[in-house]
């Protein structure tokens, strides 16, 4: 009996131990804490597969440096109720190519709309092979997700010159983006140069419709289509004032280039 008295004790001494842990259990776990309010949490979420080449994509790229130095779109900005937006820049190709070029950034004015251009201006030009909206979306989710903003809307905004080839198909992750609260608009780019092992050019594969029917959705989604790369400068422009000043309008506009206003 000596020796197993201390054993039948040692029961009775854990009581206390596991009658406060149970009560820190108990306890719901902290919740994060709320990061500064912004109007919008803004993901651009830009297509660097192999269908495009160096021009087209230094196009693209011009097209969304442009953008954020116009003073349109910073009057965008400030006029909202926050004053202040938050973007991500998103790049994407195959179903394991997705990569977050500039992270989350403040933009509330010229000083920082300028800091996020001239900073994607210095970024390199990037590419890889085929295209997977779907990931590229689910990606852009998790990138949203864990943003240090609070936004009272959430919009990721894809541009691409081709459909889903790769990876999980795009309205699977458009829907499970939208059941989150997150808003999916399209940005197309149509042409109709020679595709890659003779694929269908984006106008052949109405590419537009594409993106209508399975990759933009969500509250007041819409599609702005440009008519190639030289226009994009002009539909990405327009866009964003629309994204960022939440306008309502048509759910599809067709630009093509020419003179933007300021």
């Amino acid at each position: 009996m000596r020796l197993l008295f201390p054993f039948l004790l040692v029961p009775f001494l854990l009581v206390p131990f596991l009658l406060a842990f149970s009560i820190l259990l108990s306890f719901p776990a902290p919740a994060r804490a709320a990061g500064p309010a912004v109007d919008l949490v803004l993901v651009l979420a830009v297509d660097v597969s192999g269908s495009m080449d160096e021009h087209e994509m230094s196009q693209q790229r011009q097209g969304y440096i442009d953008a954020m130095r116009h003073p349109a779109v910073i009057r965008a900005i400030q006029d909202g109720e926050q004053g202040k937006i938050a973007i991500a820049y998103v790049e994407w190709a195959g179903a394991e190519f997705q990569w977050t070029l500039i992270d989350w950034t403040l933009v509330d004015g010229p000083d920082t709309a300028e800091a996020f251009a001239s900073l994607l201006e210095s970024k390199p030009l990037n590419r890889s092979m085929w295209t997977a909206i779907g990931s590229a979306i689910d990606y852009s989710v998790g990138v949203i997700e864990r943003a240090p903003f609070e936004g009272k809307r959430k919009v990721i905004d894809i541009s691409g010159d081709g459909p889903t080839n790769r990876g999980v198909q795009a309205a699977p992750a458009r829907d499970r983006a939208v059941a989150k609260g997150i808003t999916i608009n399209g940005l197309p780019i149509l042409n109709d140069r020679p595709q890659p092992f003779g694929s269908p050019t984006p106008r052949e594969l109405k590419l537009d419709l594409y993106y209508e029917n399975q990759v933009i959705g969500g509250e007041n989604a819409f599609l702005v289509v440009a008519e190639g790369f030289d226009d994009f400068r002009v539909a990405i422009l327009q866009k964003l004032i629309r994204e960022i000043a939440d306008l309502s309008g048509p759910m599809r506009t067709q630009f093509a280039a020419g003179p933007v206003g300021d």
